[in-house]
């Protein structure tokens, strides 16, 4: 560290922190952990039912009634809309306006609309014409033969009497005023700013020491000596508080949430072991075993008596359809006879013609001495 005026090193803070934190920061910790521990368990508890009611009623609530309000509300009306007023309307829309818009159009207006065109075109035509010749016409006649000369003329003049009266303001008016400024005002004023500068310094240092001594003066000394040093120390005290207030917030409650979290816990131990333990033990020891009797010692021979009278009952019936069948096919035999295809597949097929002998070959023979 650099030596301060007198030749000695300053003192080194020892780190660490001061004895206001320090005095500050257990009292803090206590009365906030007091106050944060039951909000932190109350809104634990306010979260949990939240998300329970959140996941059990409203979501449930809120798909059925979106389902409810699009199928008893949304559909309905949009049928409604669509079927009993935007048909109509646009069918009410395109035959009685569309339709006669474009007959009315295309028949009445566009013909009335070119005539009306044509007769206005020829309108100006004859307008314009009788513009020209009454307006345009004699007004250029006049420009062009008489006010063009007599113009020319009046400039001519003017400019004459332009230059000689230049001529007599310049010696007259002008060089007067230039020796005026130049000899007597330009002396006079250089010597009024003068005055008046010198005059003014000296004013201003009057001024300037006055409000120095009088004014800047005391208000740095007040400033440096008591206002600064107060400042600082209120906002050492005011950082101090505020930042152990928000750490002290900020460790209590997570102090809180294990505080609930460990409640939370005791709570669903204690409900485990009043009833989920129980309920598990009477599902595995009793439930669970008479099941497996009730499905081994009744069901299942119950099924598989149900089974074969089942399979009984089909055989019974499939007997009796046959043999149904067979009466029926008798009763129409003794009333009606044998059908023709019956009596065709019944009949012994007719033998068949000796074929035609072979024809013989190099190969063949047809004595049997010379067969193989």
């Amino acid at each position: 560290m650099a030596p301060d005026g007198n030749g000695r090193e300053p003192v080194a803070y020892e780190p660490g922190e001061g004895c206001l934190t320090t005095a500050v920061r257990l009292p803090i910790r206590i009365v906030v952990l007091v106050l944060v521990v039951p909000v932190r368990m109350v809104w634990d508890v306010l979260v949990a039912a939240a998300r329970a009611v959140d996941r059990t009623v409203l979501r449930p609530v809120g798909r059925g009634g979106a389902w409810l309000w699009r199928h008893l509300v949304v559909l309905p009306v949009g049928w409604v809309w669509r079927t009993l007023v935007v048909a109509p309307v646009v069918w009410l829309v395109r035959y009685l306006v569309v339709v006669p818009a474009q007959w009315l159009y295309a028949y009445v207006l566009a013909p009335v609309g070119r005539g009306i065109a044509r007769l206005l075109w020829g309108v100006g035509v004859v307008l314009l014409w009788l513009g020209k010749a009454l307006f345009v016409w004699p007004w250029v006649a006049l420009w062009r033969y008489v006010l063009a000369p007599v113009g020319r003329g009046v400039a001519w003049l003017l400019r004459g009497a332009g230059a000689v009266l230049a001529w007599l303001v310049r010696h007259l008016v002008v060089v007067p005023a230039q020796w005026l400024y130049g000899y007597v005002l330009a002396p006079v004023g250089r010597g009024l700013a003068w005055l008046a500068r010198g005059i003014a310094t000296v004013v201003g240092a009057v001024v300037g020491a006055l409000a120095r001594w009088i004014v800047i003066v005391p208000a740095v000394a007040l400033w440096r000596h008591v206002l600064q040093p107060a400042g600082r120390v209120l906002a050492t005290v005011v950082t101090v508080v505020v930042r152990e207030v928000g750490e002290a917030f900020g460790h209590c409650w997570r102090v809180a949430g294990f505080l609930s979290r460990a409640v939370g816990r005791f709570l669903g131990a204690v409900l485990r072991g009043l009833f989920l333990e129980p309920a598990r033990w009477v599902y595995r020891t009793l439930l669970t075993p008479l099941g497996h009797a009730v499905r081994d010692g009744i069901w299942r021979p119950v099924r598989k008596a149900l089974g074969g009278m089942g399979r009984a009952t089909r055989e019974a019936l499939s007997a009796a359809r046959a043999s149904v069948r067979g009466t029926r096919q008798e009763i129409r035999r003794a009333l009606f006879g044998t059908p023709r295809g019956a009596v065709r597949e019944a009949a012994e097929p007719p033998r068949r013609e000796p074929g035609a002998p072979e024809a013989r070959t190099l190969g063949s023979s047809t004595t049997a001495l010379t067969k193989d």
